[in-house]
């Protein structure tokens, strides 16, 4: 273990094996750091936050500060952040903000710099939120969704899995998993996130029944129930039973569809 002699570790903090603590770092109590964490100069650690291994915290990270939400009691809640992940320049992260909740990071994800995660945001695994994105209360991150620079994400948002948030683009209303916004647009969908699928290891097969799939959704001119009636009556796959339970349990509604006239306006 390597603590720099400028850091402050208050009594109650856990700190694992083979962890690097850089210039003035902040831990207060009922903090707990995982194995092989490196600290870099300036990082806060607030009460009932908990670091998992491996993970990389850059400079001047914030993470377990109070919700900013007046409904909050300042009463415990939590930050857990999972295994090998890398949080960079000046990043933010809130905890919990009803007794007992969390805030909820997935192993593997990388938070660019000065992006922030309110109060009792989920991230999944592997995913990527890029600088300057901001991401309100209670949103949730499927796995391996990329969110790029400077998107909005308003609460109780979901953003599926596989999606790609283009910069500047900005979500209202939930994004179906494997769809691709738009930037400088609200609520938009562009297409399916085809760079990513290709990443992820779909197959041809798998991406074509996904292109099948959004053409029902999004430019058959059918209504949103006619449209899930139509895919779980014409396919019978994992990806698209996917799609269709995202949408049916989405309380704000779907992102719609820009079409390629309005992409040239």
């Amino acid at each position: 273990m390597q603590i720099h002699p400028t850091a402050a570790i208050e009594p109650g903090a856990k700190i694992g094996q083979n962890v690097t603590i850089g210039p003035f770092c902040y831990i207060r109590h009922d903090v707990e750091i995982g194995d092989n964490c490196i600290l870099d100069a300036h990082v806060t650690l607030l009460p009932y936050t908990s670091i998992g291994q491996n993970c990389h915290l850059h400079s001047n990270v914030v993470i377990g500060d109070l919700p900013q939400d007046l409904a909050f009691k300042d009463e415990p809640s939590y930050v857990q952040i999972g295994d090998n992940c890398s949080i960079r320049e000046g990043v933010t992260i809130h905890r919990g903000t009803k007794a007992g909740t969390a805030t909820i990071v997935g192993n593997n994800c990388l938070l660019m710099a000065y992006s922030h995660l309110a109060h009792n945001v989920r991230l999944g695994n592997d995913i990527i939120v890029a600088n300057g994105a901001l991401l309100a209360g209670y949103v949730e991150v499927g796995d391996r969704a990329f969110i790029s620079g400077n998107c909005l994400v308003h609460q109780f948002v979901r953003i599926g899995r596989l999606v790609m948030m283009a910069g500047g683009s900005a979500a209202q209303k939930d994004i179906p998993p494997f769809c691709m916004t738009r930037s400088t647009t609200l609520n938009k969908v562009m297409g399916l996130n085809t760079v990513g699928l290709r990443r992820a290891g779909l197959t041809a097969a798998d991406r074509l029944t996904l292109k099948r799939a959004f053409k029902i959704l999004y430019q058959s001119n059918l209504l949103i129930p006619e449209a899930l009636a139509k895919l779980e009556a014409e396919f019978d796959t994992e990806l698209v039973r996917e799609i269709c339970d995202f949408i049916k349990h989405s309380q704000r509604g779907i992102a719609s569809y820009v079409r390629q006239r309005q992409r040239e306006e």
